[in-house]
């Protein structure tokens, strides 16, 4: 099914909105979520086959298309900021570079637009790799998301070489945080890692007010979930764009 979705392009976007925990109702990004299509047009999540599919050339395959679909729409929205997961291996990746660094060059307004998120483990698989493309790429503006972390296996020791820009902690340590006091305890500690090494830091799966007042109280910058919004394909921004049904009527 996936592979038919990549030689068919029947690939989209979701996107969800990471709030500003200061003022919730402001958006601070929002992130590109790949979607695949199956036979019947149902939109598949990308929990439901990235897994299966991330170590091989299908994989890479897919961040090339969910680079390029979020890359055209950051040059058709200049007001927005996106991030866009991606895995450690397509770093190396030729078609996935030559995406990039060809959006990059047409427009030079996407590099500081452009959030890149890379989760813990496939950070740790080449950190040496990863460590150069960042040095590389932020010059450019282009800031680094070190995503679920504490779910994987990152060694403290790399933070002072990564340099990420934005720290999400993992949904397991967020969700029911509020009546969760380990789960405070170890949040507290990656908040405390986060600010030594001046990471904007994000909540993930956020999904009631006392978790995300909790969450805000204790210092984290931004919040992301389904009690501000699921991800969805049709965003405000485009939304915005279609004619209403008394224009497309008249």
């Amino acid at each position: 099914m996936v592979r038919d979705a990549v030689v068919h392009k029947q690939m989209l976007l979701a996107y969800q909105p990471v709030m500003r925990a200061s003022n919730p109702a402001k958006v601070a990004f929002y992130e590109g979520l790949i979607r695949v299509l199956d036979a019947t047009g149902r939109v598949i999540p990308a929990s439901d086959f990235m897994p299966k599919v991330e170590g091989t050339d299908l994989g890479r395959e897919i961040d090339v298309q969910a680079l390029r679909m979020g890359l055209q729409t950051l040059r058709a929205n200049p007001g927005l900021r996106l991030s866009i997961n991606m895995s450690a291996r397509s770093i190396g990746y030729t078609d996935w570079n030559k995406t990039l660094r060809r959006h990059l060059k047409q427009d030079d307004t996407l590099g500081e637009r452009l959030i890149l998120e890379i989760t813990e483990n496939s950070a740790m698989l080449v950190p040496e790799l990863v460590v150069n493309f960042m040095d590389e790429l932020q010059p450019h503006g282009v800031c680094f998301a070190l995503d679920n972390y504490g779910a994987g296996n990152t060694a403290i020791r790399y933070f002072k070489d990564f340099f990420f820009d934005i720290l999400k902690i993992d949904g397991q340590f967020v969700r029911g945080i509020a009546q969760n006091p380990d789960n405070r305890a170890i949040t507290a500690a990656l908040l405390s890692v986060a600010g030594h090494f001046d990471m904007l830091t994000v909540a993930e799966n956020v999904e009631n007010a006392e978790d995300a007042a909790l969450l805000t109280q204790m210092g984290v910058d931004c919040l992301q979930g389904y009690f501000f919004s699921a991800p969805t394909v049709q965003p405000a921004w485009l939304r915005q764009n279609q004619p209403s049904e008394q224009a497309r009527s008249g």
